[in-house]
Formats: structure tokens, sequence, C-alpha cells
């Protein structure tokens, strides 16, 4: 395929992502996935190899391709009109708040692909609001999904969505936000079909094929281009939630020619806390930070990864076996596997490679009885700084590396939930400092106007992100509840907490670390 209809091709699967991404956007019920936009969309070729993702969610869509597989593996005979909803995480998924939804597309009889999508849910159920608790196993963190057909030939499985329902907190929400990753996925569906009529499904087939192997090429330039040799990097997560013992992530990353091998197999065993994270997340993590050493335009897909080998011990903090609870591993633990790659990538690349960001999402679920005494649940991550970069400052406030979302306006947050914003504010001088310094965490503190329950899952609260090249590491964060009396209480970096009316929950967001002397 010449280069002129390959790069039709490769405008062509993405607008079929994006175009699935503002459906689901526009038709979702929850401020997550309508205001925070924590949702991702791809496309996939009928192996099940990723062929084409909107600019969602790092941490989703490099894990995405396994919970197809999983759903192929489990519907090999899938039919059109079906569609396979899962969140297992020891069969592709993340964490169990996370809900994917995997489409066939047939043109004339002939399989053509996948269209899929993931969509964080704000409750799945478990002990705690919002699903994203420090457990101690699996069942604990909500419901888990294996491979299920949730559409048969276009009709839901009324059987399915019911069970679901009855194991949620909010179903009139989660019922509206599936309904949204099904008219996602059936426009993907329809304009994926749309190409095969238009240019032909060999066409349509070989031009799948072919941009993944061209961007194998590009993959295997870029690491031709680096220098032969072995490098070391390790860092650590503050503790699992259970015990105050920090958590060792280690990498030992391996150039040999065009090819690569990234080896975790130093980092600690799974732990009792919820921050173990399956493979998925892991591979996740290398791909994206694969993924940003390129220079040029790129296409992502699996071509990508195939010079690329990644091990990582069963069992191990980066490979966990079930039934190890997982809710904190996808948005914490994904954060430190990247700041180790990027600390040995330091090593090669000194001139391109930025410091440490703040290294977590700062995870805040809650829940209660709103003033109508209804249930509710909110969700949401936090920014903070990004870590300095060779001739710039890092950027203040700011989503960084495995997380891609906005954040929740004001406006939407207390139009939709009995909370008020009482501060939002960038919290000046936390970025660490460096001839280019860190960039500044945030400071949000948020006022209960009803009681709640409330679970952070949050890191850098004892060990601060590093800096490069002489550059001072950036501010830890800090968690407390101002009580509405007044006293102030300050909180570990994971739990759960109670809050009464009129108490103001407070998170300072870490600072990213500085770069040069």
């Amino acid at each position: 395929m010449d280069a002129i209809q390959l790069e039709i091709f490769k405008h062509l699967f993405n607008a079929v992502a994006e175009e699935m991404g503002v459906a689901l956007r526009k038709s979702s019920y929850s401020p997550n996935i309508k205001e925070r936009r924590d949702f991702s969309c791809a496309v996939f070729d009928p192996q099940g190899e990723l062929i084409a993702q909107a600019a969602h969610i790092p941490v989703h869509l490099g894990s995405m391709p396994l919970s197809v597989q999983a759903a192929i593996e489990s519907f090999p005979q899938m039919s059109p009109g079906d569609m396979v909803l899962l969140n297992d995480p020891f069969r592709g998924g993340t964490h169990l708040p996370d809900l994917t939804l995997v489409c066939p597309v047939f043109s004339q009889g002939e399989l053509l692909g996948f269209v899929a999508n993931r969509a964080h849910h704000a409750d799945i159920g478990g002990i705690t609001p919002g699903s994203m608790p420090v457990a101690r196993e699996i069942y604990q963190e909500g419901l888990v999904i294996p491979p299920v057909l949730l559409v048969r030939q276009g009709e839901f499985d009324q059987g399915i969505v019911d069970l679901i329902l009855a194991n949620v907190r909010t179903p009139g929400e989660r019922q509206g936000d599936i309904w949204a990753q099904f008219a996602a996925n059936y426009r993907g569906h329809n304009r994926l079909q749309e190409i095969a009529i238009q240019r032909g499904n060999s066409t349509l087939l070989e031009a799948m094929q072919a941009l993944n192997d061209y961007t194998e090429r590009l993959s295997r330039q870029l690491i031709a281009s680096l220098p032969d040799g072995n490098y070391q990097f390790e860092d650590v997560l503050d503790d699992d939630g259970v015990t105050e013992d920090p958590v060792r992530i280690c990498v030992k990353l391996s150039i040999q020619g065009d090819s690569a091998i990234v080896d975790f197999s130093g980092s600690d065993q799974q732990r009792a806390g919820s921050i173990n994270a399956v493979f998925s997340i892991t591979l996740s993590a290398v791909y994206y930070v694969f993924r940003c050493l390129f220079d040029q335009e790129v296409p992502s897909n699996a071509g990508l990864l195939r010079p690329i080998t990644v091990l990582a011990q069963p069992g191990s903090v980066v490979n966990a076996s079930h039934p190890a609870p997982v809710a904190g591993g996808n948005v914490e633990t994904s954060q430190r596997i990247v700041d180790v790659l990027l600390g040995a990538f330091a090593q090669i690349l000194p001139e391109r490679i930025p410091a440490a960001s703040q290294g977590t999402m700062n995870n805040v679920s809650l829940g209660g009885q709103d003033l109508q005494n209804l249930p509710f649940t909110y969700y949401e991550t936090i920014a903070g700084g990004m870590g300095a970069r060779p001739g710039l400052d890092g950027l203040d406030a700011v989503h960084t590396h495995m997380t891609n979302t906005l954040n929740t306006p004001i406006e939407a947050l207390e139009f939709s939930y009995p909370l008020r914003v009482t501060k939002y504010a960038i919290r000046t001088g936390s970025g660490g400092k460096g001839k280019y310094r860190g960039g500044d965490g945030l400071q949000r503190e948020i006022e209960a106007r009803v009681p709640l329950t409330v679970t952070i899952l949050s890191e850098r609260r004892r060990f601060r992100p590093y800096g490069l090249a002489g550059g001072k590491p950036g501010e830890q964060g800090i968690n407390f509840i101002r009580r509405f009396l007044g006293k102030e209480e300050l909180l570990p970096g994971k739990g759960t907490f109670d809050l009464e009316t009129g108490d103001i929950l407070c998170i300072h967001t870490p600072g990213g670390g500085g770069f040069g002397m």
C-alpha cells in the first residue's frame, strides 16, 4: 500500500475512534464521563490487535487490547449486533469501575474487526461508595464481570443488565452510562462499515495490516537509534494502605539492536492492599513511555510493541494474581511504573527526559444520601505538577502520564451533588527547584453539605517526586479534613473516612521535580 493511501486510512480509522468518543461523551449520564471524560475508544483488527485510538486515557488504551482478546476467546463465533461486556482485571481489564464494551464489525458476512470503548463508572458496588476502596481482595472492590454477551444481535440481555444494576448504588446513572457505551460502539460500527463499503473489505483489511507493519518499522528504527546496553532504575510507592511498608518497583531496560526487553522482575511481590497492578496495566505503561519517545507523528497501534518484550513475574505488584485487590494498581502503580521507566531512559536520553511529575492521580471517591435522600456517588482524579523538562519548566496543575482526564468544573460538581468547592487554586511553590522548576500542584477543598463516606487513594505523600540533573524533588502532597468546628485532621495517603455536614476535605497535590542545577 502506497504512503498516501496509508495516511488516508490512518486518519479514517482515527476518525472512527474520535467520533465514538464524541457519541459516548454527549450521551453519557455521569459527570465523571461527561465532564471529566474518563473514557477511551479504539478500533481493532479481526485478531484483536489495536489499529487506531482516540486521544483519550493512556492507561485504558494500552490495556484494552487484552480485553478485546478476552472477549474473542470467550465468544469466538460472535454474530453481527453482538456486544461483549467485561471488567475483570485478570482477563484484560484494569480495575472494576472500568467497564469495557466490545463490538464485532461485519461487512457482507466478513469480519472487519472490532470497535470497543472503556468507561469509568462512578460505582460498581463493593464496600465503599465509588468502588475504589483500600481492600484486601478483589471481591470487596465491586462486581466482577467476566466476558458476557450484554447485547445479542442488537438486543440487550435484560437479565445481565438487571444483575449489574442490583449490585450498584446508583442504578439509574449506571444504566445511562452503559447505554452511552452502546451508542458509541454502534456509531463506530456503522462508520467502519461505511469505510468498507466505500473502499472494499480487502483494501480495509490490507490497510489495517499495513498500518501495524509501518508502526513496527518506526518502533524498530527508534530503538535502533538508542545505544545498546542495560539500564536500571527503581522507585517506591508510599505504602499499600494496609501497612506502612514502601512498595518497591524496579526495571531493567535492555536495548539490543532494534529490540528492547523491559524487565520488572526485581519488583516487590503483590501486597495486601489495593495497589496491585495486573499485567495489562504494566503493558499499558510501557506502551505509553515508548510512544512518548517519538519526535514525529506515529500511528498508535499494536505495531509499536512488537519489538518490545515485557517481563513481569506473576504474583508481583506489577503482575498481580487473582484475587488480589487492584483498584489502586490502575491509577497509582501505573504512574510509578512510568516514573521508573523514564528514570531508566534518562540515562540514555538525558537531553529529552523530564523529571518526575506528581506521580499520582489523587483519587477521591465519595458518596452518601443527597438532599432528597437519594443515593449518590462521585469519583474524580485531581491534577498536580508536571516535572521540569530539559530547557523548560514543568507545567502547573495538569494531569500527567497515565491519566488524561479533565477536571470537573466547579459548576458541574455543585449542580450534580451536595458538595461545595471552597477552594481551587495553584499550590504555589510546590514544584521542585532547579535551573528549570517543576510544575506546581493544586489545592482542591470540598465542603460536605450532607454526611459523606470518602475514600482517598493517593501517592507521593511520603516520598517526593524525583528531580533530574541536580534538580530538587517536588513537594509531597497533603490530605486533611478541616472539621466544621475548625480542627484540622491530617489524613494518610490511602483510607476511608467519614465527613459530617460542614466538614471540608482538603487535597493538596504534589509538585513536579526540578531539572538542572
